[in-house]
């Protein structure tokens, strides 16, 4: 795979003593010290301790931040400590090979005898740095650097719990793998890392689950997820964001996708009180594909920011991004989409469409896409609607025999079906109509 290109990004230089959070440098020690880190990877954490300090807590005056306020975040109440005891309940049902993390415990592991091929890689953090750390050094970091972000960074530095998947070249594994980082509690400090590399020609699913029942009071999450898609690879990517609406939720992703390689990512986000997502889909090889599925709904006074990039980087490469989102009560929604085309990045077709519903008249949804082109043989288009569910429809199926509530939760559904067939995991699909219907509760 060829190295990364330089790709514009904004960054900001004044400094920061982020002296309002509760974290030193001795948590950074005692989280190497706890997973036996080897020195390579200790230097890493301390490195990203030094990044955390001196970047600045972002503002709404810096541009990727310009809707999303941090001033009501309760910085000095968040501390790493083990998430609560009690019954494990996340959404999502894990019927073929599963990790689940729990922040403080030990892992557990499921259903590993459906992995058939023992060079197969699919270990918590721990095992990971035990285990695997050559895989680690060639690839952690490679895709999203330490640095990128202040809260990239925080966790970075902090971070004890995460997953690693290496599917090796020419291997197509079958089963579906699926992890969960469940952390149940309240002024909880959770960090967090994915690693998922598909090496040539191998092909996988990957789902990945982020969950907690609500708390009474606040928590944090902060999370890095780095994809390699080597050449000719195939990688079906699901993410679930179900965090309970006290968690202030902060993650930096991106996939990278080589010559002739596949990616299908899918996203879901209905929880957490406030989430600044950025992820990245990097096409570095001619021919390389992504297809990009997100669904999202906010009730309350939830705030759900995503912003996303879609970077074609060589010739020959395409991209389909497809983002639906419903907002009820007082929430809001963000979304911020680029597609940038590389001067070299000849024939590209590229694609973004992001479609909101408003569901009462408090609800907000802002919704800004964008192109930078420098190429010029290329077919690149976007399109963005906020919009409310019409009387005619609603008329017309009331005309029929339902009643209005009916007719109005049809409708909805109706306006999520596009981006439901896009899903070929009956166990997503499902998870996902089940978190919809909760949204909708009673009020439709």
């Amino acid at each position: 795979m060829s190295s990364e290109p330089k790709v514009k990004r904004k960054r900001i230089v004044r400094r920061s003593t982020a002296a309002e959070f509760q974290f030193s440098d001795e948590q950074v020690a005692q989280a190497s010290e706890r997973l036996n880190e080897p020195k390579w990877l200790r230097e890493r954490r301390v490195e990203a301790w030094k990044a955390w300090e001196s970047l600045p807590v972002p503002t709404v005056k810096d541009e990727p931040w310009r809707r999303t306020d941090l001033r009501s975040m309760p910085a000095d109440r968040f501390a790493a400590k083990p998430s609560d005891n009690g019954r494990v309940d996340p959404g999502l049902s894990r019927p073929g090979p599963s990790l689940l993390l729990r922040p403080g415990h030990d892992p557990k592991l499921d259903n590993l005898d459906q992995i058939t091929d023992e060079r197969v890689v699919f270990a918590d953090w721990g095992t990971a740095i035990g285990e695997h750390s050559e895989l680690l050094r060639k690839y952690l970091g490679s895709v999203v650097p330490d640095d990128e972000g202040k809260f990239s960074a925080l966790a970075a530095a902090l971070a004890t719990d995460g997953v690693l998947v290496y599917i090796p070249a020419g291997v197509q594994l079958e089963v579906p793998l699926y992890s969960t980082l469940w952390a149940p509690g309240s002024e909880l400090a959770v960090f967090s890392r994915v690693l998922i590399v598909v090496d040539e020609g191998a092909s996988a699913t990957v789902v990945h689950e982020m969950a907690s029942p609500g708390g009474e009071q606040a928590s944090l999450h902060a999370g890095i997820v780095e994809v390699i898609v080597s050449q000719g690879a195939h990688l079906t990517f699901v993410e679930v964001q179900d965090w309970g609406d006290h968690v202030w939720n902060f993650t930096h992703e991106r996939a990278r996708v080589g010559r002739d390689g596949q990616i299908d990512w899918i996203f879901g986000a209905v929880g957490s009180h406030l989430t600044k997502n950025f992820s990245e889909l990097s096409l570095d090889g001619r021919g390389a594909q992504g297809r990009w599925t997100g669904f999202y709904f906010a009730d309350g006074t939830q705030h759900l920011d995503h912003d996303t990039q879609q970077n074609h980087l060589a010739p020959n490469t395409s991209s389909d991004l497809l983002f639906k989102g419903a907002l009820v009560d007082r929430s809001r929604s963000v979304w911020q989409g680029m597609i940038y085309v590389a001067p070299d990045a000849q024939r590209t077709d590229g694609y973004q469409a992001n479609r909101n519903l408003i569901l009462s008249k408090q609800a907000r949804a802002d919704s800004i896409p964008g192109l930078e082109i420098l190429a010029d043989d290329v077919r690149c288009t976007h399109g963005a609607t906020v919009s409310q569910l019409e009387e005619e429809p609603i008329f017309y199926l009331m005309s029929r025999g339902m009643v209005r509530e009916q007719a109005e939760r049809l409708l909805v559904e109706g306006f999520f079906a596009e981006v439901m067939k896009r899903i070929s995991l009956e166990s997503v699909r499902s998870q996902f109509e089940k978190m919809i219907d909760k949204k909708l509760g009673p009020r439709v």
